[in-house]
């Protein structure tokens, strides 16, 4: 198999520079790139990576960014790239300055052609072996994990304790607010462990009749109740050997309470009307969207209980903490729905996608999900535009964004937040979001990198947890 071409970038405002290049060395085996100046190369560096960076000290300051900076930030990000810097004679600290900050190597102006494929030949030969390109928006692999995908930290931490959860049978307790895929984690936990061959039966606490909650769960004996006119099994029976998923479990009363609380215990249970005991082997993940810690304070929640319940807690992101996943569940809820009303839409103009990436999303996933179904729906074209979105996203409805914290939320919580609505806000224009943070495009790469932020742009291949 062929080696792939090496990849060179040149930052001047003409192309002189990059000319030279294409006629020094073969354009199958090496590739020559242009920048206009220093506040471009970011920019091409997160869409390739390069083998080798050539400025020169007049070049150095063509743009609002520092050079010294550039340089800093390829060295540390990229450190697979070989700097060179070429340099008038009369500017050799900025030379010495360029050293220090990452470059491998300058040479004087003017330099000849022989010279030239001498330095980049060199610079290529002395590369590193290690270091990936971290300013790459493709670098971060497309994630499956289930029916899930997910690229935020938030969500990569959801998975990891998923793995965790599966490889034991402790009860499991799923925390998070309603439309943020607690479901699609209860069964993901079961397929990842080893009852994964065994029945998943899921039960909505919050959507039966209280009177029935105990019927559903345990079963009846003929003539329990006076419409019990058959015996019927209960979902612990269903799910022996498998899982049982308990969704909206803080809405049951205290006797039902008191029934799980033995099931749990003791793995036993009676049906309603029943002398018989039964056992049961069932899992149990339950699930809630309020804090069952308050309702134990409040005495609608058994304590006991609670703790056997909440042996491990995962808890799942609202949507607006992780607003970088908008474009990438967008585009895949498109297709899914383009498939199901046999459309052939290609994709959401960016305008739409700014839209979407600015709103709060109280209903999280599942109020996303329901949008882009409306909005294929009414889409007759290939690509989704705003017209198509609910009055409420429409540009000149919008009220000016407001951005609010929970009081006792994190500083690294909050400090999230904010890049992620900036860069929102400015349509992932970094150089922009960082102006208006008042930091340096060197300190936001910084805090990308720490808060596992990823980038829009590369909707393609990346995503976030999906509500089926």
């Amino acid at each position: 198999m062929a080696a792939s071409p090496k990849r060179i970038i040149t930052v001047e405002q003409g192309e002189e520079l990059a000319l030279r290049l294409r006629k020094l060395f073969n354009a199958e085996s090496t590739e020559v790139h242009h920048a206009p100046s220093v506040d471009h190369v970011l920019d091409q560096f997160e869409l390739e990576s390069y083998d080798v960076l050539l400025t020169t000290s007049s070049n150095f300051h063509s743009g609002r960014m520092d050079g010294i900076e550039l340089l800093e930030i390829i060295a540390a990000k990229s450190p697979r790239t070989q700097i060179l810097f070429l340099v008038e004679p009369n500017r050799i600290r900025e030379a010495i300055a360029a050293l220090k900050a990452g470059s491998y190597q300058y040479a004087k102006l003017p330099v000849s052609d022989d010279e030239l494929r001498l330095l980049v030949e060199a610079a290529i030969e002395n590369q590193p072996t290690y270091g990936q390109n971290l300013l790459l928006r493709r670098r971060r692999k497309r994630v499956m994990f289930e029916k899930m995908i997910g690229r935020d930290s938030s969500m990569q931490e959801v998975f990891r304790q998923i793995r965790q959860a599966a490889t034991t049978d402790m009860p499991v307790l799923l925390s998070g607010e309603t439309g943020t895929g607690k479901d699609l984690v209860a069964r993901a936990i079961h397929e990842q462990g080893k009852r994964k061959g065994g029945p998943f039966v899921a039960v909505n606490l919050g959507a039966l009749p209280p009177d029935l909650v105990a019927s559903e769960l345990f079963g009846h004996e003929k003539g329990a109740f006076t419409s019990a006119d058959a015996q019927r099994k209960g979902h612990f029976e269903c799910a022996h050997e498998g899982t049982v998923f308990l969704d909206e479990i803080g809405t049951i009363g205290e006797k039902v309470q008191v029934s799980l609380l033995r099931v749990i215990e003791q793995k036993k249970f009676h049906r309603l009307g029943g002398r018989q005991t039964l056992k049961t082997n069932a899992r149990i993940i339950a699930a809630t969207n309020a804090d069952l810690s308050e309702a134990v304070a409040a005495g609608t929640f058994r304590e006991d209980l609670y703790y056997r319940l909440d042996v491990f807690r995962i808890r799942l992101p609202k949507l607006a903490q992780r607003l970088g996943d908008v474009p990438l569940l967008v585009h895949e809820f498109v297709k899914r729905f383009s498939r199901s009303f046999k459309k052939s839409i290609k994709g959401v103009s960016p305008e739409c996608i700014h839209l979407l990436e600015s709103y709060n999303w109280p209903g999280n996933v599942r109020e996303l999900k329901n949008v882009v179904q409306r909005a294929v729906l009414v889409c007759n074209g290939e690509m989704v535009l705003p017209a198509h979105l609910p009055p409420r996203f429409r540009p000149d409805r919008r009220e000016r964004e407001k951005v609010s914290f929970e009081v006792g939320a994190s500083l690294d919580s909050v400090e999230k937040q904010m890049i992620q609505r900036t860069l929102a806000a400015t349509k992932n224009n970094r150089k922009r979001a960082a102006e208006l943070l008042g930091i340096s495009r060197r300190a936001l790469y910084n805090r990308l990198e720490k808060h596992g932020i990823g980038t829009r742009k590369s909707q393609r291949q990346e995503g976030s947890a999906v509500e089926p």
